[in-house]
């Protein structure tokens, strides 16, 4: 039955009936008015041998990160509504509370959310996993919280006040037993206009005896979303990755979407696996991508570029190329 709650419900916790392996992780990234000042915190939980819940911090403007572990007992979830608690800080889609400090490093603030729209919900298909969210045996499950939103408040960090006042936000998460073998993730919400964000992953899916190259892609535009997915049968055209360019060309039934991705400098963060949080992955916050929105007759809808974008390239890439 908790199955069957959540599926409706992406946000929430859904490690509950679980059993090990599992992670959960939402991911919230920050950036103030003035586009001078980035962060993604990540607070989450791994369920293993040696299970414990933790905070990762990424400056996007240096790479620095951190990870903060907790003792399992320090983590707690509502059962009806995503409200997660991890040692003195607390997170919804509502608001987070910061209260990290440790010998290495100390935040401490409240942020408030306004307008936040996660990808539609339905009974055909709950949330960007389309169908795929009621397969019980996935490896990895994905959510799209908050695809553009306002920031109101403060954080200080190691001492240093930032001023979120205006800024904008994002929130997505993961949960299940481990990250794919390979994957692209792709993320912004600094368009030329406001209430634009892009959201694109591209992944190894293990199935029953064999493995497929899955994506999904949302290009949300003033209020309308424009969708790309293995389950509504677009097709990948054009995957190629030469140095720090990644191009990516995806035809649906009546669009065409075009990525022109360029990676720049990250830091490191930790993933799941099914033994724990050990593999390292590279991710930009100040990646640039090129957008281009088109109709099947080739008309353009939308060409922007978004700045301030993050990117994760992990494995062997030469997976998620189409067999001819």
């Amino acid at each position: 039955m908790t199955f069957l709650r959540n599926i409706f419900h992406p946000d929430r916790f859904h490690g509950k009936s679980k059993d090990a392996p599992f992670f959960e992780g939402w991911y919230f990234k920050l950036a103030n008015e003035i586009e001078d000042k980035f962060f993604a915190f990540i607070p989450g939980v791994f369920m293993g041998d040696n299970g414990y819940a933790f905070i990762q911090i990424l400056n996007g403007n240096t790479g620095e990160s951190k990870f903060v572990k907790y003792p399992l007992s320090d983590f707690k979830a509502a059962k009806d509504s995503f409200e997660v608690w991890i040692g003195n800080s607390y997170f919804s889609l509502d608001e987070i509370r910061l209260g990290i400090k440790n010998e290495e490093v100390e935040v401490e603030g409240k942020l408030n959310f306004s307008g936040v729209n996660g990808w539609p919900v339905s009974v055909i298909s709950p949330g960007i996993m389309g169908w795929f969210a009621w397969v019980p045996f996935m490896e990895c499950y994905h959510g799209v919280l908050g695809f553009d939103h306002e920031l109101i408040g403060t954080l200080s960090v190691n001492g240093s006040e930032i001023n979120f006042l205006g800024g904008r936000g994002y929130i997505e998460k993961d949960w299940g037993r481990s990250f794919p073998e390979a994957y692209i993730w792709m993320q912004t919400n600094h368009f030329e206009e406001g209430d634009v964000s892009l959201t694109a992953s591209l992944a190894l899916i293990p199935w029953i005896g064999y493995s497929f190259p899955g994506f999904i892609i949302g290009l949300w535009v003033k209020g309308k979303l424009y969708r790309f997915a293995t389950y509504t049968g677009a097709k990948i055209e054009k995957l190629s990755i030469e140095g720090d360019i990644v191009e990516i060309r995806i035809r649906g039934r009546k669009f065409t979407i075009e990525l022109r991705a360029e990676r720049a400098g990250g830091g490191e963060l930790k993933g799941p696996t099914e033994k724990a949080m050990d593999v390292r992955v590279f991710e930009s916050m100040t990646s640039v991508i090129d957008v281009k929105l088109s109709t099947s007759r080739g008309e353009i809808i939308f060409e922007q570029t978004g700045k301030h974008a993050g990117l994760e390239i992990v494995g062997d890439l030469e997976l998620l190329r189409p067999k001819k």
